[in-house]
């Protein structure tokens, strides 16, 4: 991907977001490379296989997730904070879900993970808005990636047909240019005035089927 952008436009750094070494290390390559971090876009994330009953529920996995949702979320937050603070801007964009705002829907753990991402963003929104950093949340429903696709062990077309039934809005499938397209506006300037929120794509699938 970065060698089909070309090397003056993309570059790749390997990064676990679970160990603050490598974020810290991705973070000084970018500034050092472009000599400033305008966004940070915090998008690591896993899922849990398959629901499980709270009796049944491992602790080890519970902490493996949330140590790649959250501990790396605060991470990146840290890390882009530490250089965009002396530059007096900056957006940090993360990757939450609809889970941030229901429950039930999904593996417990995720669901945890992901209510809390957002306390953090706006925790983060509050602190660093006196520096004219912004921190946003963007929270998709259901996308057809192979992590989501893996989940509900179901192909492209399955996946997206069975969203489509559950879904408020019809005739409109999200994709993963949806998602960029709304990453990209928090992002940028379009949003310059836009701080703390968590920007649901979910074509109103929270509001009718009611928040937690």
């Amino acid at each position: 991907m970065c060698d089909s952008l070309g090397p003056d436009t993309a570059s790749y750094v390997h990064c676990d977001v679970t160990k603050e070494s490598d974020v810290a290390s991705a973070v000084d390559v970018a500034v050092a490379r472009h000599g400033k971090l305008d966004v940070m876009f915090s998008n690591a994330g896993v899922a849990e296989p398959r629901q499980k009953s709270f009796p049944d529920c491992e602790v080890d996995d519970f902490q493996r997730l949330m140590s790649v949702n959250v501990t790396g979320v605060f991470l990146a937050t840290k890390y882009a904070a530490r250089v965009m603070t002396p530059a007096r801007q900056g957006s940090i964009v993360i990757t939450a879900s609809t889970a941030s705002t229901t429950a039930g829907l999904v593996p417990h753990a995720y669901t945890c993970s992901k209510h809390a991402v957002v306390g953090l963003m706006r925790s983060a929104a509050a602190e660093l808005g006196k520096h004219g950093i912004r921190v946003n949340c963007v929270s998709p429903h259901g996308v057809a990636t192979p992590l989501a696709m893996a989940w509900l062990d179901l192909d492209k077309e399955a996946f997206e047909a069975t969203i489509e039934r559950s879904a408020n809005l019809k005739g409109v499938r999200l994709g993963a240019e949806d998602v960029a397209e709304a990453v990209a506006y928090l992002a940028g300037d379009e949003s310059r005035y836009v701080s703390g929120v968590n920007l649901l794509l979910d074509g109103g699938f929270t509001i009718a089927k009611g928040l937690a």
